[in-house]
């Protein structure tokens, strides 16, 4: 995690070192939903290993919003942000590994520590910019761009995630899938 969040920002070391001795190891089994639509996120999140999903549900069909995986962060941002209501689900696809923090211990360390708030000031325009690409692609790209771009960015996904799960991250019909897959050579 240390060099991960370095990556972002460098926070002096006594520093981070105090903000990770916070966090608390959490595992979940697959096929679990850690946050329901409606609860609030009270964690942030650490994916160590395991894939994740978040997606909201829509005539008993899901809709997948991202997935996650180690070495990233994973929760429903915007409820741990805001603390509010979560509009869509968290669950894990496989077995899954973390470590984490409350909102309140997150807070007290960020307003405590300046280079800890401005970690995550970066982190959340990294995810911020990420968004935004991905709304881009979702609307200007025709379905085969979008899965090549998938297939280049997560190929290891193709063998550890449902296919329908991906088909659904992508804004394509399964059917529509399974001949990309047949036809694009990855």
């Amino acid at each position: 995690m240390k060099e991960f969040l370095s990556k972002i920002h460098t926070v002096e070391n006594d520093i981070l070192e105090e903000y990770i001795s916070n966090w608390t190891e959490y595992s979940v089994p697959k096929n679990t939903i850690i946050t329901w639509k409606g609860d609030t996120e009270r964690y942030m999140y650490f994916v160590l290993s395991g894939i994740q999903k978040s997606f909201y549900s829509n005539n008993n069909k899901e809709h997948i919003i991202a997935f996650t995986y180690s070495p990233s962060f994973s929760g429903i941002p915007e409820s741990f942000l805001n603390q509010t209501p979560s509009n869509y689900f968290l669950a894990t696809i496989t077995e899954s590994k973390f470590i984490r923090i409350s909102f309140k211990k997150h807070q007290e360390l960020m307003s405590k520590h300046r280079s800890i708030e401005t970690l995550f000031r970066k982190a959340t325009e990294f995810l911020l910019i990420d968004t935004l690409n991905r709304y881009f692609e979702l609307m200007a790209y025709d379905i085969e761009t979008r899965f090549r771009n998938f297939t280049t960015r997560s190929p290891h996904l193709l063998q550890m995630v449902p296919h329908k799960d991906i088909a659904s991250y992508l804004r394509i019909d399964p059917s529509n899938f399974s001949k990309l897959l047949g036809k694009v050579r990855i």
